[in-house]
């Protein structure tokens, strides 16, 4: 395989080219987000799309599926140039796109989501039988339990994924693009997921499949393509590829996530002594009496499938929830009664699983979102002290190594991995004893999760404490020093770093897929 070509020498494969992009570019200002690209995609195949945030992926895909229009190039549809100026055009010429982040409208039922902008029409206005007929088929073949008319936002962020996936499902589409659509699921909804994929390639549909869970994404790959700083490294069919070599074409060297730092741990920082939290269905505990004690420079992994009860712990921590019985402290002291904003004050802070919604204000600039937390530092009464701000914001970016054309660029302009970087700034600005971050590497790549564990780890040296939860088995044995398996919201196992993948998914109720 050739790397550092635009073009490659021959095609992975003789499968029929349905649709193709042919020397396209995408300039927003002064950054160029795709130089030249050629991509293929094929009849009744996957490829997979590898690269760092901010590669081009996201950019090629919205390209591809009529979010942008490119700066120059071309697309090819069955062997006719074509121009697709809106998702509308791209859903008409049957091609549709499942994004990273959601675009839900969480105050509508799922069955309204599902089939918004292109309603069900019957002789006396919407079907709405129909409609919820169709949904309750959709949800019945991604093996999932969601009631139609369940409003999208009393759903778990996973539940809501699926939802997401099968609104594209639902459209009947030749070219299905799936931009991170694992992200959120648990692993037996993984396990579903490309089921579906199959199903789908056997119908000659044709999928574009985006994932930073690399070694997922190689048992459903047909082909693999990597985008490296806007332009393609490497083409190769999946006899060629393996993990090392998607890797060493993503960021140019084979390594890993870190291993856990020599830290002397001090007293303990977080206690959770009987924990119970009410589950958010109303029925039963989603954790129950939960014992745990994190000491000062101690990094924590919480691991557990979707439902085990780990953002539930992480939320009622930090004050988003009200536990039902039992009692936190922060050392030593407990925190029962104060809210979110005090509990930050005390040192106690939380990077949510949701950083659209939950971590950052998408109106805002970079500079703002990362001194929001630390407002009362430099702001007394009416007065804001612009120089201290700035010095705050800074040193921010310096220290999480954000990759912004600068504070006042919009939030929205930065890739995934680096909006994740400045919701863990921001939080780190107000120099916490106690960081709980959960699932802090959804939806970004290698290379900035070995970026995010190595800010944690250097804090944690300093005597920070940090608990991180995670989905992906891998994570868990990188710079943790104890990583803690829950279960229907107790804690199953406790593990050193030294363990194996198969134990913790054991303990979990979770088995390796072959």
């Amino acid at each position: 395989m050739t790397e550092g070509t635009e073009i490659p020498n021959s095609t992975p494969d003789t499968a029929e080219v349905v649709l193709a992009a042919r020397n396209v570019a995408k300039s927003f200002g002064a950054v160029q987000a795709l130089k030249g690209v050629h991509f293929d995609v094929h009849r009744g195949q996957v490829t997979t799309l590898f690269g760092e945030n901010g590669a081009g992926k996201s950019t090629l895909m919205k390209i591809l599926s009529g979010v942008h229009l490119p700066t120059s190039g071309e697309l090819i549809l069955d062997g006719t140039p074509v121009q697709i100026g809106s998702t509308v055009e791209a859903r008409d010429l049957g091609i549709s796109i499942i994004h990273q982040e959601l675009s839900l409208a969480p105050n509508m039922t799922v069955r309204d989501n599902i089939f918004m902008g292109r309603e069900i029409m019957g002789p006396f206005g919407v079907n709405y039988a129909e409609e919820e007929r169709q949904c309750r088929e959709l949800m019945r073949e991604l093996e999932e339990d969601i009631d139609p008319l369940t409003p999208v936002e009393d759903l778990r962020l996973g539940q809501q994924q699926i939802v997401e996936i099968a609104r594209a499902l639902s459209v009947n589409s030749r070219i299905l693009i799936m931009d991170e659509p694992t992200s959120a699921l648990s692993a037996s909804e993984v396990e579903v997921l490309f089921k579906v994929i199959h199903d789908l390639k056997a119908k000659g549909v044709s999928i574009v499949y985006i994932s930073h869970h690399l070694e997922e994404a190689l048992t459903i790959t047909d082909h693999a393509v990597v985008l490296r700083d806007g332009v393609m490294t490497a083409y190769a069919p999946r006899a060629e590829i393996d993990l090392e070599w998607i890797v060493r074409n993503m960021v140019g060297e084979n390594f890993d996530l870190g291993s856990p730092p020599d830290s002397t741990f001090g007293a303990p920082a977080l206690e959770l002594k009987g924990l119970s939290v009410a589950s958010h269905t109303g029925a039963g505990l989603a954790v129950d009496k939960l014992d745990l004690t994190v000491r000062k420079g101690e990094i924590v992994c919480i691991y557990g499938l979707m439902g085990a009860g780990r953002t539930e712990m992480m939320e009622t921590v930090a004050g988003r929830l009200q536990p039902v019985a039992g009692d936190i402290l922060l050392n030593g002291e407990s925190v029962q009664g104060l809210t979110i904003a005090q509990r930050i004050d005390t040192g106690l802070v939380l990077v949510p699983e949701d950083r659209q919604r939950d971590g950052l204000v998408q109106t805002m600039t970079v500079g703002r979102n990362l001194s929001l937390s630390s407002i009362a530092s430099f702001t007394k009464g009416l007065f804001t002290n612009l120089r201290e701000e700035a010095r705050i914001i800074e040193d921010s970016i310096k220290e999480v190594t954000v990759k912004t054309d600068g504070p006042g660029a919009p939030i929205g302009s930065l890739s995934g991995g680096n909006q994740q970087k400045v919701v863990i700034g921001k939080m780190l600005v107000t120099h916490p004893d106690v960081i709980l971050l959960d699932e802090p590497s959804r939806g970004i790549d290698i290379g900035a999760k070995a970026e995010v564990f190595r800010i944690l780890a250097e804090h944690a040296k300093k005597g920070m404490a940090v608990v991180y939860s995670t989905s992906e088995v891998g994570e868990c044995l990188s710079i943790a020093h104890r990583i803690i398996v829950m279960r229907r919201g107790k804690i199953a196992a406790e593990f050193t770093h030294e363990t194996t993948k198969e134990a913790i998914m054991a303990a979990s109720g979770e088995s390796l897929v072959a």
